[in-house]
């Protein structure tokens, strides 16, 4: 019974944290939504969401390097290999330095080309440069962000994690407000409140460096290929997850765009935002329990292993229902909050696809927990396949095909039924591993 009460502590420990942190990291881009919808209006939608895929792709590699690397430094933590734990930070640090340099000299020589490539026409491609442009200037904030966040957590600090998500997301509020109203700054504010969070969150994390409560430090060591390799194999399913939400959202803005106009993919960008902040409890639940399993497979605690799948399974089911119940109960009201010109259409076209589009809530949470457990036991395989499955697989192609059937409705039906067969997928492993 102690043991049970401790693991629990310890999954309400780290869950908590985690998914309180999440949702204030999440509200980076909602708060965009929010303040562009009243202060720009429907373009400044329209190109904020065409602009997030770009974001998803740098906040997806972020996840990638601190999530593998931080899962590895756990296990290692376990197993009491001190030579892992004492070279995989800087490892991983370096990866990501060469990466978000490149997200830096595009943002810094090619916005404009990139805003074109994503789908912005003549009319929003000036918005949609200017916020890209900012927002790739800053990838090496969010990159380092997500990669401290990790490790910070994995070195038993959840609670200071979660502080610095809270507070840098709290800050990014302030700064929309001050510099989209105030000052008058349009979408070039937007992205400099989204960019300046990151670093907030930062000098959040600092204290546990200042106060020299951290394990893990820089060390003089080569770059091993190996390590690189590894840790990317044990943070991929995040990549995936991060970077096929941004290939779906370019999808579905090109059918939205050919079927409805940019009404329509103004409505999905309600939507879009709307869900990454409920998806983020989900991925709060799985970011939670990654550094407890970790943990407890170095030890090969196997019980425990257990217990804290079942109750991340359980704590996932309840907020399932619980926000489909808000998302159908009070779509009219939510949807008014970002529909600043009163626009029936826009109202119409949102409500609706809330009421369909977010039935899939019933299946993500499954998903996305599942491929963390796989992932933090060390079988990065079956973690790489739900994750692809629910990333790009099967959305891409019954997004094509439902939408010729059945128009917008079938765009709002494509992630409900890809992540009902994902689910199916996930029952299987899990029996099998069993």
């Amino acid at each position: 019974m102690n043991q049970t009460n401790s693991i629990l502590r310890t999954f309400i420990k780290y869950v908590s944290a985690n998914i309180l942190g999440m949702v204030g990291l999440s509200c980076y881009i909602l708060a965009d939504t929010f303040f562009i919808a009243r202060g720009v209006g429907t373009d400044g939608l329209t190109a904020l969401n065409l602009a997030i895929p770009a974001y998803s792709f740098v906040n997806g590699l972020g996840l990638m390097i601190g999530i593998g690397g931080a899962t590895r430094y756990s296990i290692a933590g376990g197993r009491g290999d001190k030579t892992v734990r004492k070279t995989i930070f800087t490892q991983a640090f370096c990866f990501m330095l060469c990466l978000a340099a490149v997200f830096f000299l595009i943002g810094l020589f090619l916005p404009y080309q990139l805003a074109g490539l994503l789908g912005a026409d003549s009319t929003i491609l000036s918005l949609t440069g200017v916020y890209l442009r900012i927002l790739l200037l800053f990838a090496p904030m969010f990159m380092m962000n997500n990669l401290l966040i990790a490790f910070v957590r994995n070195d038993g600090r959840p609670q200071l994690s979660m502080t610095a998500m809270l507070l840098g997301s709290f800050a990014n509020i302030v700064l929309d407000y001050i510099l989209i109203f105030p000052l008058q700054l349009g979408m070039a504010g937007a992205a400099l409140a989204t960019g300046i969070a990151p670093v907030i969150s930062m000098l959040v994390l600092s204290r546990h460096f200042i106060r020299k409560e951290n394990n893990f430090s820089f060390c003089r060591t080569g770059i091993h290929f190996k390590s690189i390799r590894d840790i990317c194999s044990l943070g991929v399913s995040s990549l995936i997850v991060e970077v096929s939400s941004g290939v779906v959202m370019i999808i579905f803005n090109m059918l939205i765009l050919k079927d409805s106009g940019n009404l329509g993919v103004a409505a999905y960008g309600i939507l879009a935002n709307i869900a990454l902040v409920l998806i983020s409890i989900f991925t709060g639940i799985s970011q939670g329990i990654q550094p407890v399993l970790s943990s407890c497979f170095g030890k090969k605690e196997h019980g425990n292993i257990k217990k804290v799948l079942r109750y991340a399974l359980i704590t996932s089911g309840l907020f399932a229902l619980f926000s489909y119940g808000c998302m159908f109960f009070f779509s009219d009201p939510i949807v008014e909050l970002f529909n600043k010109d009163k626009d029936a259409a826009l109202h119409a076209i949102a409500v609706q696809g809330m009421h369909i589009y977010f039935t899939a809530f019933l299946f993500i949470g499954i998903n996305i927990i599942t491929a963390a457990y796989f992932s933090s036991i060390d079988r990065p395989g079956n973690a790489f396949l739900i994750s692809c499955l629910r990333g790009f697989l099967l959305v891409i192609p019954l997004a094509f095909i439902l939408s010729a059937l059945f128009g917008l409705t079938g765009i709002w039906l494509t992630v409900p039924a890809a992540e009902a067969l994902v689910t199916m997928v996930v029952l299987f492993l899990l029996c099998r591993s069993r």
